[in-house]
């Protein structure tokens, strides 16, 4: 296997996990109170853009040549671990 299509694999399988950490904190935030599902709503709107972000991003590492996606890696890698961090920090937030 290439080392670009596992890295592809891999950034598949964390924005996955991604996926399915903001829908558990989505039914963290609808049970909590009126007045704080307000602002956890607008927190999870807002991983859900990075979420699609870093999805769009994927798609052009999958669509760049093979030689060229070593070039996207840095921008890949950033938008990732912005994403890492803001799910942890929202997760940290709902508990």
């Amino acid at each position: 296997m290439s080392m670009k299509k596992a890295y592809e694999q891999k950034l598949q399988a964390q924005l996955d996990e991604f996926g399915a950490e903001i829908d558990k904190l989505q039914a963290k935030a609808d049970k909590a109170s009126a007045e704080a599902r307000i602002g956890y709503h607008k927190q999870i709107g807002e991983l859900r853009t990075m979420r699609d972000e870093a999805g769009k991003k994927l798609t052009e590492l999958r669509d760049a040549g093979d030689d060229a996606w070593e070039d996207l890696k840095a921008g890949i890698d950033n938008a990732w671990t912005s994403l890492s961090a803001s799910v942890k920090s929202a997760a940290a937030r709902f508990s």
